[in-house]
């Protein structure tokens, strides 16, 4: 099987990581239709498999990744890569023909069953029965090798892709701030050079587990930081709700921490000590992983575990700019944004809003051009 035929079994078309037999399943088509220029749901496989045949001369690549199953108080992150890209095409009337010109592939979404999360969780039983409802049409022996959780999919399909062009910057859509996981997973692999991540984000997301579980929205930065040897190269940005002050995390686990009061309070410095912060670790490119939830609740509340007193988004955007121009960005994702909670009438318009803002910085900064 090559890279090309086990990432088609890997994933669906954009938007269709979601199983849907009825509710939403016009919707979910419709968007398909638009990104792809489709009449047909044959000519959406058609595209998508072209999609994914463009990835060796790819300069960035969009990954879905709906799943909410490591998410914690709140749900309804599964519903934001496909929020986000309907917000993206209504912003980017010619989105499909601009992204080619830019260079940018949208290989679709992971396949997310619901009640799973990562393939170290479940039992070899259940592996079994969700390969045969994955991948019917498999011989035996290879569909053994196949993951089924979202996770451990998605960290199986990024290491096929920078098998298949190890300089591809990823953009990913998330999801809960789990799935951000698999990709620091893969860039550890992938990466040659002396990398790092920045997380802007209300939380810190450094418990080593949580209730027993190894992997989710609580946890990834701790095992990411550990990919990175506890070296400072885990950046921070917007902390505020946190059990322990900035000096417990970043002494015992070496972290650097922005806390949102000072960013608050002193923007332009704090943009300043980060980059030379970043500049003192040898820093030579960033993956910028940014829950929605690091910007204040006043303008991103659709989202799991909205707090308040956070950053400003043209602070958030600055940063991006800022990285992009003076460190170098290698990829980045927009995580945590759950449409369907609607604290107030317009919270899913302007949170899926700023996230597309988010997004579009981001590739620009990866591309160094304008999105």
């Amino acid at each position: 099987m090559t890279p090309l035929e086990e990432l088609a079994l890997l994933l669906r078309p954009a938007a269709g990581g979601l199983y849907l037999v009825s509710t939403g399943r016009e919707e979910q088509l419709a968007l398909q239709r638009k990104l792809y220029g489709a009449r047909t749901d044959a000519e959406v496989d058609e595209r998508f498999r072209a999609a994914l045949a463009r990835l060796g001369s790819a300069r960035a690549f969009v990954l879905g990744i709906p799943s909410d199953v490591g998410a914690g108080f709140r749900r309804g992150a599964n519903l934001g890569p496909q929020a986000i890209r309907t917000r993206l095409l209504e912003e980017v009337t010619d989105w499909p023909a601009r992204s080619t010109s830019l260079g940018v592939v949208d290989i679709g979404d992971v396949f997310v069953v619901p009640q799973l999360l990562h393939d170290d969780m479940i039992s070899e039983a259940q592996k079994v029965a969700s390969r045969a409802a994955l991948y019917p049409g498999v011989a035996p022996e290879a569909r053994a090798r196949l993951p089924v959780s979202p996770l451990s999919i998605a960290e199986r399909a990024l290491d096929l892709v920078f098998a298949i062009n190890p300089g591809i910057a990823p953009i990913v859509i998330g999801g809960d701030h789990s799935t951000a996981w698999p990709v620091a997973s893969a860039l550890s692999r992938a990466r040659k050079d002396r990398w790092g991540i920045v997380q802007p984000d209300a939380h810190t997301d450094l418990l080593e587990e949580r209730l027993g579980i190894k992997y989710c929205f609580a946890t990834w930065s701790f095992h990411a930081n550990e990919l990175l040897g506890r070296d400072g190269r885990m950046v921070q940005v917007g902390t505020r709700a946190s059990r322990r002050d900035r000096e417990h995390w970043e002494g015992k686990l070496g972290v650097r921490q922005f806390w949102a009061v000072d960013c608050l309070r002193d923007p332009e410095g704090s943009l300043d000590a980060l980059i030379a912060h970043l500049k003192a670790h040898g820093v030579e490119s960033v993956y910028f992983s940014n829950d929605i939830d690091g910007t204040d609740s006043k303008y991103a509340d659709a989202t799991g575990t909205p707090e308040a007193g956070g950053l400003e988004p043209d602070f958030v955007v600055e940063l991006i700019r800022r990285l992009g121009a003076e460190v170098g960005m290698l990829g980045g994702d927009v995580m945590e944004v759950a449409p369907p909670l609607r604290d107030k009438p317009d919270s899913s318009e302007r949170t899926v809003g700023l996230a597309v803002r988010y997004l579009r910085e981001t590739l620009g900064a990866v591309l160094r051009t304008q999105v």
